[in-house]
């Protein structure tokens, strides 16, 4: 199992680490999301995949696409298609204005992470505006400082 149980009593399941090097997350929103039984038993194994995922707007309803969730093993003829476009689950406010933002040229949604909050599948839902080639570069040096100079610091303290 891939779970990773934080102090807030979440179970993260899976995390999109490609999201957070191609995007610039402005904000993130908690969705719910609508699946069959033998997908949830699914993805409480873990068999996960956020990496290509995007979320989408079709009459004032979120959808995500591109999300894997392998089939249960014990799912026979219970299981889905893997790939299927899956509804999210929000408030029409909250989905109305996120559509209001998206329609703003190089921002979209994407799923930032899928974590269990008290037995319910949850889907990080972030607004994301795309980074340059340079952007990721500075990202990548940035986070090379921050680790040697830890490393540093840590030296130097033993």
């Amino acid at each position: 199992m891939a779970d990773k149980k934080n102090d807030n009593g979440l179970t993260t399941v899976a995390t999109n680490k490609k999201a957070y090097h191609e995007y610039f997350v402005l904000e993130s929103h908690e969705a719910g999301i609508e699946l069959f039984g033998t997908e949830v038993k699914s993805v409480r194994q873990g068999k996960i995949n956020l990496k290509d995922a995007w979320i989408s707007v079709d009459n004032g309803e979120l959808w995500v696409n591109g999300m894997h969730i392998a089939p249960y093993d014990h799912g026979n003829i219970f299981n889905r298609d893997p790939m299927r476009k899956r509804r999210l689950l929000m408030h029409k406010k909250e989905i109305n204005k996120l559509f209001a933002e998206v329609q703003q040229e190089g921002v979209t949604l994407i799923p930032l992470s899928a974590y269990f909050n008290r037995g319910r599948l949850k889907i990080q839902v972030g607004l994301c505006k795309g980074k340059h080639t340079y952007d990721k570069r500075a990202t990548v040096a940035k986070r090379d400082a921050d680790l040697e100079a830890r490393r540093a610091l840590k030296e130097r303290n033993q």
